[in-house]
């Protein structure tokens, strides 16, 4: 274990970004699901810090977020950058997230997050969330839900969108490959996963859950790749809802998810 990275879970339990409750119960179903076990049987170290705002991590170590709704990755990119970091972010979701108050159709600040981040959005959110990454670092893999008016904001963001189609065509191997390399521009890569870019028949513990997503090996792989690049500085893991769920799958899911994307191997 020694040299390695020290993996500092926060849990950050968040529903108040859509209108379905039991999203806040994300951070405990992972937990349950044998999270801090197997990082550990892995080989890492493990600190959680539980469900608190915590001092920025040490250097060198990997935070992991546990949400909590989508609407958590404000702050996560935030407090990366108020240490310094500016990653590229690979956005994983069925949806863009990329709405702005005057673009969203329902109102859901789960669906605004990124746009937050880059610097899309303006009041009411507060200046320290906003344009905390850029477009050209950026990607959004698994797409297969937007709104008319994201599709603008991704042109004018710059941000490099996937869309299951284009997995369908190219291949998860050749998709991620493309991802890692226009994230790979920023300090690191974070990796912003919302569960829900899952088929739900893979993934039924989310709130909007949307026909035709990623399959197990295809969210595997992505996973094993990010691993290989050795680019991955920190992870967040949103909208996994226990009260939607069954028998604690989603969760269950969300911590082989992310065994893999930090290192853990077939052989």
């Amino acid at each position: 274990m020694e040299g390695r990275p020290v993996i500092e879970i926060v849990g950050m339990p968040m529903d108040l970004g859509g209108n379905r409750r039991g999203v806040d119960m994300g951070p405990s179903g992972i937990r349950y699901s044998g999270l801090v076990a197997k990082l550990s049987e892995i080989g890492f170290r493990v600190r959680d810090r539980g469900n608190i705002r915590v001092a920025d991590p040490d250097a060198g170590n990997i935070p992991l977020v546990l949400g909590g709704d989508h609407s958590m990755a404000m702050g996560t990119l935030a407090g990366l950058a108020r240490a310094g970091k500016r990653p590229g972010v690979i956005w994983i979701d069925a949806h863009a997230d990329i709405n702005t108050p005057e673009t969203t159709p329902s109102g859901n600040v789960h669906g605004m997050p990124f746009a937050v981040a880059l610097g899309l959005a303006g009041d009411p959110f507060p200046a320290d969330l906003r344009g905390t990454t850029s477009g050209d670092r950026g990607v959004l893999l698994g797409l297969r839900d937007v709104d008319p008016g994201e599709r603008d904001n991704i042109t004018k963001a710059g941000v490099t969108a996937l869309t299951m189609a284009d997995i369908d065509r190219l291949g998860m191997g050749p998709a991620m490959e493309k991802a890692i390399a226009v994230a790979g521009r920023g300090d690191g890569i974070h990796l912003s996963l919302d569960m829900d870019a899952l088929d739900p028949d893979e993934a039924p513990g989310v709130g909007t859950p949307v026909r035709g997503g990623l399959t197990y090996r295809e969210a595997q792989l992505a996973m094993e790749m990010l691993a290989a690049s050795g680019r991955l500085r920190s992870v967040e893991i949103a909208e996994v809802n226990p009260i939607l769920d069954e028998s604690n799958r989603t969760a269950a899911l969300a911590v082989e998810l992310v065994a893999s994307a930090l290192g853990e191997t077939i052989l």
